[in-house]
C-alpha cells in the first residue's frame, strides 16, 4: 500500500505509469531505501522533465540547443572519456590542440603554421574568464614585485558583466564597472581609460553585449590605452570577453579589429558553446603568446600516466563537448560558419522589423553585432514586459524580460536571441503570437480600466436622488448629492 504524504511526514514522489512496477510513493530529497526497476525510474524522471520548456522555443539563451546527429553520435560514443586523461586518451588532447590552434588564428594570434598557439578548453567562458583573469592578476604582481611597489590592491577595469563580477569577488580583484546610461548599454572606452590607473591589471571588453548584442570598440580602447601606457609609463593590458561575438565577427564583420590584431590585446575567450555551435559545455580561452600565460600558474601532474600540464579551475570534465567543437570546425569550416551567422542576421532583420511593425515597441539593439533583438514598450503605463513575457509564454515561446544595469535600471526590455536552429518560419511565427498576445493585453487593460472606474448610475437614480435631496432640504436635514 503506497503512503500518503502525511503518513510519511515528508514529500513524496509517485508517477501513474511507473505505478505498474512498484507500490510505494518514493522521497524527493532521500536516498529510497529500495531500488525499482528501470523502466519506473525512467519513466518518473520522464515525466517530470515534459514540464520543461522546449529547448529550440528559448529564446532567452544564447546557448547550442541543435546540432545534427552525426555530431551526437560521436558525442555519446565519447561520453565515458575523461578528458583530463591524456594519456589515456591521446587523440582527444590532440583534437583539443587542434581547435586552439584553429581558433588562435581565426583570432589573429601572430603564431606561424608551424608554431604551437596557448590556449586552453574550458567548460564555458567563465571559467575561461577566471583563468584569464588569474593570469592577468599574477603578471601585475610579478612586475610589481620585481619594481619593489605594492601589490595587494588590484583592481579591473570593466563594463556591466557579471563574470567578471564573480571573478572579482572570488579572486579578491577591486572591480571598477564603467556605468551604462540610456541609449548607451555599452561601456564608454574613454570613461573606462580614465578609470585605469597603476593598480589596473587589464581593461576587459566585451564583444557581444549580453543586454543588446552590440560590440565594444575595442579598437578604441586599444588606442586610448596606447596613448595612456605611454604618458604613464603603464602596461596595462586589455582582455576581450567574445564568449557570443567570437565566432561571429570574423565571419561576417571581417575588418573590424578586435582581436589579436591590436597590440594591447593580450587574452580573449569564447563560448564554444554559444555560436561555435556546440551544445552546453565548452569554451575557450586564447593568449597572445608563452610571455602572458605566466609559467607558474601551469600544473604539471604524471598520476595518470604521463606528464600532464593543466591550467584550469577544475579538473575531471568530459571529452565529448571537444570532439564535438572539432567536428563543426572541419565540418563547416569558415564558409559553412558564415553563411550561418549570415543567415542568423538576415533573421534577426526579419524579427526586428516585424516587431517594429506592432508600433508597440521600441527597439534598442543595433544592426551589427550578436543576431538578437532587445525591445522595450513604447508606453508601459498599462502593463510591463515582463507581464507580456509571461503571456506570450502560452504560445511556448520562453523570452527574457529584464531591467538594464546600474544607471539604467528604469529601462525594462524584452530579448529574443537569434540561433542557428532560430529560421525565418519561426520569426514569422513569433511576430504573429507577440501580435495576439500585444491584442490581447490591450482588452485586458481596458477591462481593468472599465472595472476601476466608478458604476456610472442610471438618469431614474439620478432623479430619485434630486428628489430625495429637496424633500431633506425642505425639511431642514443636509444631505450630500453625488452624480
Amino acid at each position: 500500500m503506497a503512503l500518503s504524504t502525511a503518513q510519511t511526514g515528508e514529500s513524496m514522489h509517485s508517477s501513474t505509469f511507473a505505478s505498474r512496477y512498484v507500490r510505494t510513493a518514493l522521497p524527493r530529497f532521500r536516498i529510497p531505501e529500495q531500488s525499482i526497476p528501470k523502466d519506473a525510474a525512467y519513466q518518473i524522471i520522464n515525466d517530470e522533465l515534459m514540464l520543461d520548456g522546449n529547448p529550440r522555443l528559448n529564446l532567452a539563451s544564447f546557448v547550442t540547443t541543435w546540432m545534427e546527429p552525426e555530431c551526437d553520435k560521436l558525442m555519446m560514443a565519447a561520453i565515458n572519456k575523461n578528458y583530463v586523461d591524456m594519456d589515456e586518451y591521446p587523440v582527444t588532447t590532440e583534437l583539443q590542440n587542434r581547435c586552439v590552434n584553429m581558433i588562435a588564428h581565426l583570432f589573429n594570434a601572430p603564431i606561424g603554421d608551424d608554431e604551437t598557439a596557448v590556449g586552453v578548453g574550458t567548460v564555458g567562458s567563465s571559467e575561461a574568464i577566471m583563468l584569464a583573469g588569474l593570469a592577468f592578476k599574477r603578471k601585475w604582481q610579478n612586475r610589481r614585485k620585481a619594481e619593489g611597489k605594492p601589490y595587494d590592491k588590484p583592481n579591473i577595469v570593466t563594463g556591466a558583466n557579471v563574470c567578471w563580477e564573480k571573478f572579482a569577488r572570488y579572486f579578491e580583484v577591486e572591480l571598477k564597472e564603467v556605468k551604462l546610461t540610456e541609449g548607451y548599454y555599452v561601456m564608454n572606452p574613454e570613461k573606462a581609460v580614465e578609470m585605469v590607473d597603476e593598480n589596473t591589471i587589464c581593461v576587459a571588453a566585451i564583444l557581444g553585449s549580453t543586454l543588446t548584442g552590440e560590440f565594444e570598440d575595442v579598437k578604441l580602447l586599444n588606442d586610448l590605452l596606447v596613448a595612456k601606457n605611454a604618458e604613464t609609463g603603464w602596461d596595462t593590458p586589455i582582455h576581450v570577453d567574445a564568449a557570443s561575438g567570437g565566432f561571429i565577427a570574423p565571419f561576417i564583420y571581417p575588418d573590424l579589429e578586435w582581436d589579436f590584431r591590436l597590440p594591447l590585446v593580450k587574452s580573449i575567450n569564447v563560448s564554444g558553446h554559444k555560436y561555435g555551435l556546440v551544445y552546453a559545455g565548452v569554451g575557450w580561452v586564447i593568449w597572445r603568446n608563452k610571455e602572458d600565460l605566466p609559467e607558474e600558474l601551469i600544473f604539471h601532474i604524471n598520476y595518470l600516466g604521463a606528464d600532464q600540464p593543466t591550467f584550469t579551475l577544475n579538473f575531471s570534465k568530459g571529452s565529448n563537448q571537444i570532439i564535438a567543437q572539432y567536428y563543426q570546425l572541419i565540418r563547416l569550416g569558415f564558409e559553412g560558419y558564415k553563411d550561418i551567422m549570415q543567415n542568423c542576421r538576415d533573421n534577426a532583420t526579419v524579427l526586428r522589423e516585424g516587431i517594429e511593425k506592432t508600433g508597440y515597441f521600441d527597439v534598442v539593439s543595433k544592426d551589427s553585432g550578436v543576431p538578437l533583438v532587445a525591445f522595450s514598450l513604447k508606453d508601459s503605463s498599462r502593463y510591463t514586459v515582463f507581464e507580456v513575457a509571461e503571456s506570450l509564454r502560452r504560445f511556448g515561446w520562453i523570452v527574457p524580460a529584464y531591467t538594464m544595469p546600474a544607471d539604467a535600471e528604469h529601462v525594462a526590455v524584452m530579448r529574443v536571441v537569434i540561433r542557428e536552429d532560430f529560421s525565418r518560419g519561426l520569426a514569422e511565427r513569433l511576430i504573429a503570437d507577440l501580435t495576439k498576445t500585444m491584442a490581447d493585453m490591450d482588452a485586458h487593460a481596458g477591462k481593468k480600466a472599465v472595472a476601476a472606474e466608478p458604476a456610472k448610475k442610471t438618469v431614474r437614480e439620478i432623479e430619485k436622488e434630486v428628489t430625495t435631496y429637496w424633500r431633506r432640504l425642505v425639511a431642514g436635514k443636509k444631505s450630500s448629492l453625488v452624480c
